[in-house]
């Protein structure tokens, strides 16, 4: 496996506890206030939703890149890591930056279609590899 691979999928992690952090500072910040907002302009329901996308699609690119890596050495795993890296980050700033999450963004649509592209490229790429 690559050094940038490696980095990458580190770095990924590395944001989803970061993400999770800020959960738990909103969390914090509001004291005894309500823990389960649904208003979409709550900056602690965007925290939350911000980690829980994350959550969502991180682990899974973390698995088909690690599956790529042990198929292939190619130069395609390292700029796959790398998209990776590049989109979760542009749509959790996004998400983080909304004033609200009823109206998308541009950051979160290009980070949103980027995941997209790259979790079915990278499942593309492992298959391929076979």
């Amino acid at each position: 496996m690559s050094t940038i691979t490696i980095i990458c999928m580190a770095l990924l992690g590395i944001l989803l506890f970061l993400l999770g952090a800020n959960v738990t500072r909103h969390r914090a910040m509001r004291g005894g206030g309500n823990q389960a907002p649904t208003d979409p302009a709550d900056p602690l329901l965007i925290a939350v939703r911000a980690h829980g996308n994350a959550a969502e699609y991180i682990p899974t690119l973390l698995v088909l890149l690690l599956v790529c890596s042990f198929l292939s050495n190619s130069w395609v795993v390292e700029a796959l890591a790398i998209a990776a890296l590049v989109v979760r980050t542009t749509h959790a700033v996004g998400m983080l930056t909304a004033k609200t999450l009823a109206a998308h963004g541009p950051l979160r649509d290009i980070g949103a279609l980027g995941t997209y592209l790259v979790g079915i490229a990278t499942g593309i790429t492992a298959i391929a590899t076979l």
